[in-house]
């Protein structure tokens, strides 16, 4: 979700479903190298926007003690609450031992968790993993490691590093993680619609369900609302707005944005041929969603 769930995608969605809904989100990943982060970049990766749903800040890297620390100004910036990602399967990640290269290692996940925990004085530390690395063997143990932690919250990814976003979402894995730690679990994977998120939650015994390319197909995919063409195109010219006013963001960059998520969209029936809108020239397919401000104009 790298580029996608800033503040201009990600407050839009919060602001069309309400708390009943979607209890939260959470920050793209702030990498975190060998120095920790200055509030000024954590302050930006939350974004000017409040709502009533907290939002999480997340936080990537493999350095005990400069993950701790930008924590620790993580709070004092504002954040709610602090996310660790052990779950990233991108080759950026991978070569700076970050994200799910740390599946191999469940005493240092431990080790991360704890030092994080103990940065930090009133908000609580979620962390998210994966099923595993090369495989599921060490799901259990991993899931452990992240409570003896302290952390507050344990958000699973039930595929694999190896398995990356492939189409299977094996959900027995979460049901295994829900068995053996008394934290909170939260589910994610294999959600494609609103149905989804009590399915889950009912064949897994999770206690939460966390959606991601799901929402950039679908942002009211957490309330079930089903969207207009008026509505749908009223969200993508509007973040189009917000990105240019938040970020100065250029034609090209807004319409690969937008063409990021159209590479998803489902909402409104709003491109019944997403490729053809993809092929299009960025100016031509910014001027194309402006011309869909009437729900009967059927020409968008």
């Amino acid at each position: 979700m790298e580029g996608v769930t800033e503040p201009c995608f990600r407050d839009l969605v919060l602001a069309r479903n309400p708390p009943a809904a979607l209890g939260g989100a959470f920050t793209e990943f702030a990498r975190v190298v060998s120095v920790p982060l200055p509030r000024r970049a954590l302050r930006a990766h939350l974004g000017p926007w409040r709502h009533p749903q907290p939002v999480g800040l997340q936080l990537m890297g493999s350095d005990v003690a400069a993950v701790a620390e930008s924590a620790r100004r993580a709070e004092e910036a504002g954040a709610p609450l602090v996310d660790l990602n052990f779950g990233c399967p991108a080759k950026g990640a991978l070569r700076g031992c970050a994200g799910s290269a740390l599946l191999d290692d469940p005493p240092r996940v431990e080790a991360l968790v704890a030092a994080c925990v103990r940065a930090v004085v009133r908000v609580p530390v979620t962390a998210k993993i994966r099923a595993g690395g090369a495989d599921d063997r060490r799901l259990e143990e991993l899931a452990r490691a992240v409570e003896q932690g302290g952390a507050s919250l344990l958000t699973v990814h039930c595929r694999t590093r190896v398995e990356a976003y492939a189409d299977t979402a094996d959900w027995e894995r979460l049901r295994r993680a829900v068995r053996v730690v008394a934290l909170p679990v939260c589910g994610n994977g294999g959600v494609a619609r609103h149905a989804d998120l009590a399915r889950l939650r009912a064949e897994t015994g999770c206690a939460y369900v966390m959606v991601g390319r799901a929402a950039l197909g679908d942002p009211w995919v957490f309330s079930g609302h089903a969207a207009t063409r008026a509505e749908a195109a009223a969200f993508l010219r509007e973040y189009a707005e917000r990105l240019r006013a938040h970020h100065g963001a250029s034609t090209r960059m807004v319409a690969g944005r937008i063409k990021q998520l159209l590479a998803h969209w489902t909402a409104g029936g709003l491109c019944d041929d997403r490729a053809a809108w993809r092929r299009l020239a960025d100016e031509a397919l910014l001027a194309r969603l402006a011309s869909c401000g009437d729900e009967l104009e059927l020409a968008c």
